[in-house]
């Protein structure tokens, strides 16, 4: 039998066209890897910006240490005491009036958004940024705010917005009578 010429004029791919077939891929696949981790990196880094965002706004947060206290003219409210201290792994809040730290008062009939407030240190080093550690007495000079009458069984909420840190909101109602100096409102 005779072989047969299976050529037919035919010719087979070549190693270097192989290879040039071959490095085109890789070449179009290292494009595409570039483009999907460069997206995958800026949007990762998006997100952990984000993230840190949020976390350096709430590390200023703080809590009421103790009870809120209101003082009277035994009719309305003249001024309310309180004492202040940082959340656990919180950031410190500087409390000097220029340092950009807002208290205000809201109250079904009016908000009063800058009051006059006044700071003394509990424990602490004297100076009026709270650290970890430390408890600051604020006392808020409602009488200085003609607008603002809070008297028997008013709801009132006191707003703290320190510059950087999270807005802490403190709600209390006040009792049927305020016919004595110092009222402890818990």
């Amino acid at each position: 039998m005779p072989i047969r010429d299976v050529s037919h004029g035919e010719r087979g791919i070549t190693g270097i066209e192989t290879a040039i077939v071959f490095v085109a891929f890789v070449v179009v696949a290292t494009l595409f890897a570039f483009t999907a981790l460069s997206t995958g990196l800026f949007t990762s880094d998006r997100g952990r910006e984000t993230v840190s965002a949020g976390l350096a706004k709430s590390q200023g947060s703080l809590y009421v240490s103790g009870s809120v206290m209101v003082t009277t003219d035994l009719t309305q409210v003249t001024s309310v005491e309180l004492t202040v201290a940082l959340a656990a792994g919180s950031e410190p809040v500087d409390f000097d009036p220029a340092s950009g730290t807002v208290f205000a008062a809201v109250t079904s009939a009016t908000r009063i958004s800058d009051l006059t407030y006044t700071t003394a240190n509990v424990v602490g080093d004297g100076d009026p940024a709270l650290e970890p550690g430390e408890l600051l007495a604020v006392s808020l000079d409602i009488a200085a705010h003609p607008s603002l009458v809070l008297t028997a069984n008013d709801t009132f909420a006191i707003e703290v917005n320190p510059p950087g840190g999270s807005l802490v909101v403190i709600q209390r109602t006040l009792p049927s009578s305020i016919a004595r100096p110092v009222v402890d409102l818990n």
